[in-house]
């Protein structure tokens, strides 16, 4: 077996290790830093999703309504009593906040003078999306909002003979955009998927941290919240979508400082980029994931970086929404599966709510599925778990591709 070289060596670390080992040690780090190698790993309820949120550092929104919405998807797939309530609680008590990653995101309020430097470089005009927005369409819907309460785009919608004017439903909904983005403006609740604003002031809690961060503590903050999030990182993951060259530069240099002072290790695994870890990786013994067969969302922050996917667990994933009909390999929403250590597939699902049937349009396995008789007895009872969580009775299995699946009936 080939053996990794290793760019720094802790005195506790094994020098012998093989590229298989590594591997296996990155993708049982990954999955257990996700919370996705034991059955609750956050416990149950409002305070789990809290929990999960915070050790996360996000959970992408998406407006996408195929199966269950991505946010929620995300937190169910790691706390099992979850519940959309859990959320919408938590946001109302002002314990977490919306704005943007590397993608809409619901964050935990504790983390939020990280989200200051978008919101000023948005404020300070370095956006040219809302470039159209005027200083006085600004100051027209905040007065609005003050006078009014908290509101939402529909509320400026515009009778026939108003087309036109600033309050009409396009331009309005920009301003409101474009002061969220900046921060004066925050999501004090949601009707469905629609966002209802107010007041920085009256939505941020009085003891929030509002002081903007240096750069050098945005890259510490960024560098922690992936290695805590994901056990290991790279440079690439640490700025996924962040620009800035200075931002880059100085991310560079910190974690070169920290592999000086024995904080963090450099590895050099064949076929992946230069990996960060802590030194204690390979000394931690994890137990093989005793989780059962999960179906993740596309969203979700274990898989969002496709790249690290393919390269850490040999699994070639993108969402197909994006691609034309004709050119699906497997299908519109395909959601890949999660089976012990191993991303073993993908499931196309839609949730035919009216019916209360979730189909599975196209399910595609891989060949290599290790424990074949108890993936497959396995299968059954996380579709049926995976219909509950989508308000269905029922699933229906209507194309089966890639290796075959022992019992299963396909409609």
């Amino acid at each position: 077996m080939m053996q990794v070289p290793f760019l720094k060596l802790s005195n506790s670390m094994p020098k012998n290790v093989t590229t298989a080992d590594a591997r296996q040690t990155l993708r049982r780090a990954a999955l257990h830093h996700q919370g996705l190698t034991k059955l609750a790993p956050f416990g149950a309820g409002k305070q789990a999703t809290l929990r999960a949120l915070e050790h996360l550092s996000y959970v992408q929104i998406d407006t996408l309504a195929v199966v269950e919405r991505a946010h929620h998807h995300i937190l169910w797939s790691r706390i099992p009593s979850y519940t959309p309530v859990h959320l919408e609680s938590l946001l109302e008590e002002r314990q977490i906040f919306e704005h943007w990653s590397h993608a809409a995101a619901f964050l935990p309020m504790r983390d939020y003078r990280f989200a200051l430097p978008r919101m000023n470089a948005v404020k300070r005009g370095e956006s040219k999306w809302f470039a159209s927005v005027s200083d006085k369409d600004e100051k027209e819907v905040l007065a609005r909002i003050r006078s009014d309460g908290p509101l939402g785009a529909r509320d400026f919608e515009s009778s026939k003979e108003q087309q036109g004017s600033w309050w009409n439903w396009k331009p309005a909904k920009k301003t409101l955009e474009k002061l969220f983005f900046q921060g004066e403006l925050m999501v004090s609740s949601r009707q469905g998927m629609q966002k209802v604003y107010d007041l920085r002031e009256r939505v941020l809690p009085t003891n929030a941290d509002t002081r903007e961060p240096s750069l050098r503590e945005f890259s510490e903050y960024l560098i922690d919240s992936s290695l805590k999030a994901h056990g290991f990182t790279t440079q690439k993951q640490v700025t996924h979508l962040r620009q800035g060259a200075d931002l880059r530069r100085l991310i560079n240099t910190l974690l070169k400082e920290r592999i000086a002072e024995g904080t963090l290790i450099e590895l050099a695994v064949p076929g992946l980029p230069s990996v960060f870890s802590v030194p204690e990786i390979f000394e931690t013994k994890r137990a093989r994931s005793d989780s059962k067969l999960r179906l993740l969302s596309p969203f979700d922050n274990a898989v969002i970086h496709r790249t690290r996917i393919e390269k850490i667990f040999d699994f070639n994933y993108s969402i197909e929404c994006y691609t034309p009909k004709p050119k699906r390999q497997f299908g519109y929403f395909c959601l890949p599966l999660l089976y012990r250590e191993a991303l073993v597939g993908r499931a196309d699902c839609k949730a035919d709510r009216k019916n209360k049937r979730l189909d599975v349009l196209h399910l595609h396995l891989e060949s290599s599925i290790a424990d074949r008789e108890e993936f497959d007895a396995a299968l059954a009872p996380a579709l049926q778990r995976f219909a509950a969580f989508n308000a269905c009775e029922s699933y229906t299995i209507l194309k089966v591709s890639g290796s075959k699946i022992k019992g299963v009936r396909v409609t």
